[in-house]
Formats: C-alpha cells, sequence, structure tokens
C-alpha cells in the first residue's frame, strides 16, 4: 500500500515547484481575482478534500494523483496563513507561533497514535490521513514563516530565501 514517493533530489525539486506554484495560485485567487483570503481558503480547502479523497481510495502511489494532492496542500496553506496573518489581524509572527503549535499538536498525536512517524512505512488510512494533516499545516506554517521572514524580519525577499536555504544545508 505505499503510496508517497521515494524522497531523493528529484522529490525535493517537485516539492519547491509545487510550493512556488501553490503560493503563486493561492495569491491569484485571494488577491488578484480580489476573491479575499477567507472564500479562497474555503475553496482551496475543498479542492484539497477533493485531490485527498482521490489519494485516499488510490490502491497504489499514483505520482499525478499525489503532487495534485501536494498542490493543493499548498494552494490552501497559503490562503489560510494569509487569512490568519491578515484578515484575521494576528500578524505574521503570531500566525507562525499558533501553526507551530498545531503542527506540533499533530505529530505528537501520530506519533502516539501511530508509535511512528515514518513517511516511507505509512501503510494504513489513518496513517495517511496524518501525513497529509501535517502536510497541509507545514505548508500553511511555511507561508507565514516565509511572509515574516520577507515582510517584518528585514530580510526581504532576498535574505529570508538564503536563511531557509543556508538551513537546509545543515
Amino acid at each position: 500500500m505505499k503510496k508517497i514517493p521515494e524522497i531523493t533530489a528529484l522529490f525535493w525539486y517537485m516539492k519547491i515547484c509545487e510550493t512556488t506554484l501553490g503560493e503563486t495560485a493561492g495569491d491569484l485567487l485571494s488577491m488578484t481575482m480580489n476573491v479575499g483570503h477567507a472564500m479562497s481558503s474555503i475553496i482551496l480547502l475543498s479542492g484539497f478534500f477533493v485531490t485527498l479523497a482521490a489519494q485516499l481510495f488510490s490502491k497504489q502511489y499514483n505520482p499525478v494523483i499525489f503532487w495534485l494532492v501536494i498542490l493543493s496542500t499548498s494552494t490552501a496553506g497559503t490562503t489560510m496563513a494569509e487569512y490568519m496573518d491578515r484578515t484575521l489581524g494576528l500578524g505574521y509572527a503570531t500566525g507562525s507561533l499558533i501553526l507551530f503549535y498545531i503542527l506540533g499538536l499533530i505529530l505528537i498525536v501520530w506519533r502516539w497514535s501511530q508509535k511512528s512517524l515514518s513517511v516511507t512505512n505509512i501503510t494504513t488510512i489513518k496513517g495517511e490521513l496524518f501525513y497529509w494533516t501535517a502536510i497541509l499545516f507545514s505548508n500553511t506554517l511555511g507561508t507565514a514563516v516565509g511572509d515574516y521572514l520577507a515582510d517584518n524580519s528585514g530580510l526581504g525577499f532576498g535574505g529570508g530565501p538564503i536563511l531557509i536555504g543556508s538551513i537546509y544545508l545543515f
């Protein structure tokens, strides 16, 4: 029942591309098309649930479905973070902190429930649900932290990616 690809350099390349596309698509809907962050979050979370259902019902790894779910977590995560940070007025730091704790709670419950956080050995629907919930909230957290680094930390759109990229190297 292995439905998740091997974690390789190609995986991370695809993940970066999907995250960038997701951020852009989320902003297109919420800001460029002026739908707003709340409605965009509802629309894009609906898309996430549709792609997630396809992934859960799939009997084996299907790269198209898998990457569509990844893309839907990126688009929904973008608008969810911006809804919290901008529409609710929590700000990037507070939104990031809330999302950090939510993701931590998801990981704790996942570990407690499944006795493992291994992404290479997910064999149950329950384990897969934990995986996708963690991915959704990690992408949401990534948007919130990225926005904080770009807008509030003084690092800007050049320094934020350099900082994150250098952290990945270590």
